[in-house]
């Protein structure tokens, strides 16, 4: 424990003007902190390089082996205030007190008060931490590569650039993946204005040629025990082998959707209708034709508004006598054996897609106007999504004349007399209906990640095989696109290209490079004894009390990271390089056996101890705990202060790692204590979550029902423990927030029954 601390509190930024700092520095000395307090002291820049250095001095000349900082937010100056191996502890007198207060005259006092609540409440904090004792095993370096294709081989030589042992491994027989059969890409250089080669086969040259590369075709993970830099992989590549890995890059890629989902658009029904991707098979393949006859086509109509196909049912087999579903003879047997996914899914995956299928609809216009120079080519869309550089290339395709492109809704596809294809579209840029004669209509292809039906990992998790939830985000597993690109939802598994989200070739690229920075990242924190993003660096992780165990499971069935197994009697089987330091296990643990050395249980309780509570609510106010998550609701709330909103004197702010991190006894702790209401603000769950330990926030509304049940049998009112989620860009609901709960909750029920025990 922290027993010898300095508490130094900054007079800049306002604090100064606003707060009676010398009675802040007397009440510390005098109260009932002062025998851990020994050095108590004001600054009025306590960011400044003399301030600094008389802190230091002061670690020296006293033993401290913790620093209270009462001044600005710990999000703000984090890298000013360390010193070394003492802890450091921030109390937020900036933000959370002074700039966002909202006085009351009625109660005098009252922000004086706040800040002696913070300062006491922070100083309890330190005092309960200890100093991390990092866990710093025997790990391997070694970056297995999942998948042979474009954004796999980037990663692999990425890694060996790098100087990395790397393991790629492809279940295919060759290498290249989907990029092998295009038979070109969009531009990916200046002047971005044509479609050029894939530079596949060079890639493939350039890894079978590396030394540190592994190349393994023709092989399949049959599973993955361990934790990051731990790793054991067992391979099937013409026999088994385990080979010691570090970290993995999931580049699994993609495979076309349901084509039986464009049936309403004359897939299937009529032979001249085909996908992008198999007009990209003919493209590779060197010629161009019609299916129905082999002719070259002098019209050819891509569409990519698929519409039609969300609004008629999709037809399950073609009429006999319009002739069943006839891929060129040229396609490649892969786009043959696309698995059949649910329409639906088809749907969605499009809609991912939109920016694919604008900029393939341009590439494959061009090579009518390549392979067929008198062809004309019509682009007809619904939303033309060329972002960035790729506009030149939107525009060199409209400086075409042989290329016609419009905006349109496509109402029809229907066939001629004489077997050439009407396209009927409303709500073109000429205003009017209109009916396109082509020869052929090409249909966009959803990309579906690989890994939204397969297990493809093969994890040997307690949580399963695979990746849990996949069905939020239709199967690509990055588990936080905004905040924390390449992560999934298995420490230690960076995941890059298609598999993560629909992209063009030249962010493929980009994408391979920034998930092996990620997987050595991983490996040099458990390296170190660290953890990963989002709490990187930090040395701590969860110590068990196993005496007081009861097996229950809780904490390894609500570990969002599959860092915790059970062993063969039950018991909680840590593997600490798996943690990302939430603290989940610790809020979901009802014995209460499970805490970090600096983030546990009686840390929190003994800070909101801390809190003064009037006996009269109608003389001294209300009091309102709010345990807001670090990530989204705390940000959140400086960002509000930031921008002077203010909200009522009677709350309290603690932050915690994660919402998931709460646990029932500090509801306990606080309504014992006379607290009149408490909220728990954090990230938003559901089909559209935030939050950065993936179900924190979900695992706390579900507990909060557990939460009620107690509260009622004490014969406190449920509505007095409310949960709220705000994202980071929310600030200004934050005031609306707490005013709502202050007036429809505690004005409406009035003061805690336990006040004044």
């Amino acid at each position: 424990m922290a027993e010898k601390l300095g508490v130094y509190i900054c007079e800049g930024c306002e604090i100064g003007k606003s707060l009676n700092v010398d009675s802040l520095v007397d009440f510390t000395k005098k109260g009932k902190l002062a025998g851990i307090c020994p050095v108590v002291k004001k600054n009025a820049v306590l960011c400044s390089p003399d301030a600094k250095a008389e802190i230091e001095a002061d670690i020296a000349a006293e033993g401290l082996d913790g620093v209270v900082i009462c001044a600005c937010s710990p999000r703000v100056k984090w890298d000013i205030f360390q010193f070394g191996a003492t802890q450091v502890e921030r109390v937020n007198l900036r933000e959370q007190c002074v700039w966002s207060f909202q006085d009351d005259p009625k109660v005098p006092g009252l922000l004086d008060l706040m800040a002696k609540d913070y300062i006491k409440m922070g100083t309890m904090k330190l005092s309960k931490s200890r100093i991390p004792t990092p866990d710093v095993p025997e790990t391997n370096q070694t970056i297995l590569v999942m998948g042979g294709g474009f954004t796999g081989l980037n990663a692999a030589l990425e890694a060996a650039r790098m100087g990395r042992e790397v393991v790629l491994l492809e279940k295919e027989a060759q290498l290249g993946g989907k990029a092998a059969g295009m038979y070109k890409t969009f531009p990916m250089g200046h002047p971005y204005l044509k479609a050029e080669d894939t530079g596949v086969d060079k890639l493939i040259a350039e890894v079978t040629s590396n030394p540190k590369i592994k190349v393994l075709t023709s092989a399949n993970l049959v599973s993955l025990e361990g934790a990051p830099g731990l790793y054991t992989a067992t391979i099937n590549a013409g026999g088994e082998q385990q080979l010691p890995i570090g970290a993995v890059v999931l580049a699994t890629g993609w495979v076309p959707g349901d084509k039986g989902f464009l049936a309403p658009m004359g897939y299937g029904v009529y032979k001249n209708v085909v996908t992008s991707a198999e007009f990209e098979a003919m493209a590779k393949a060197g010629k161009i034709a019609r299916p129905s006859d082999g002719k070259a086509p002098a019209s050819v109509a891509f569409l990519t508004d698929v519409s039609l196909c969300t609004k008629a049912a999709p037809v399950e087999e073609p009429c006999a006598e319009e002739g069943a579903e006839a891929a060129p003879a040229e396609a490649p047997a892969a786009a043959e054996e696309a698995p059949a996914y649910p329409s639906t899914e088809s749907a969605k995956h499009l809609a991912y897609s939109s920016e694919l299928t604008s900029l393939v609809a341009l590439k494959q216009a061009g090579y009518v106007r390549e392979k067929l120079g008198e062809s004309i080519a019509f682009v007809l869309y619904d939303h033309m999504m060329v972002p960035g550089i790729n506009e030149r290339y939107y525009k060199s395709a409209q400086d075409d004349a042989g290329i016609m492109l419009s905006k349109a809704d496509i109402t029809a596809v229907a066939q001629d007399s004489d077997g050439g294809l009407i396209v009927k579209a409303k709500d073109t840029l000429l205003g009017a209906d209109i009916e396109i004669k082509a020869d052929m209509v090409v249909l966009p292809t959803a990309v579906v990640p690989v890994t939204a039906h397969e297990a493809t990992m093969n994890l040997v998790y307690r949580q399963g095989p695979g990746f849990p939830d996949l069905d939020l985000f239709d199967g690509f597993v990055d588990s936080n696109y905004i905040c924390f690109p390449y992560e999934t939802r298995r420490t230690g598994v960076y995941a890059a290209g298609c598999v993560r989200q629909p992209m063009t070739l030249a962010n493929a690229k980009e994408d391979a490079a920034g998930a092996v920075l990620k997987a050595i990242q991983c490996i040099s924190s458990a390296n170190r004894g660290v953890a990963v993003h989002p709490r990187s660096g930090d040395l701590s992780f969860p110590v068990f009390n196993f005496q007081r165990c009861t097996q229950c499971k809780r904490c390894t069935e609500e570990c969002p990271f599959g860092a915790l197994d059970d062993d063969e009697k039950g018991t909680p089987k840590p593997n600490p390089t798996r943690c990302r330091r939430c603290g989940t296990c610790m809020g979901a643990c009802p014995e209460r056996v499970i805490s970090f050395d600096n983030y546990n249980i009686d840390q929190i309780g003994s800070a909101l101890k801390e809190v003064y509570v009037p006996d009269d609510m109608v003389a001294g106010g209300p009091r309102v705990i709010v345990l807001c998550c670090e990530n989204d609701a705390y940000p959140a709330l400086d960002m509000a202060a930031f921008r002077g909103k203010t909200w009522s004197p009677y709350v309290r702010f603690v932050p915690v790692r994660c919402l998931g991190s709460v646990n029932a006894i500090w509801i306990a702790d606080a309504v014992s204590k006379g607290i009149d209401g408490v909220i728990m603000l954090g990230c938003k769950y559901g089909p559209d979550y935030q939050c950065h330990f993936v179900k924190g926030s979900e695992i706390c509304s579900r507990r909060k029902v557990n939460i009620a049940e107690s509260l009622g049998r004490l014969g406190v009112e449920a509505e007095r423990v409310e949960q709220y989620e705000v994202s980071i860009d929310e600030y200004d609901k934050v005031p609306g927030i707490i005013e709502r709960f202050m007036t429809e909750v505690i004005t409406k029920f009035g003061p805690n029954p336990f006040k004044g025990y």
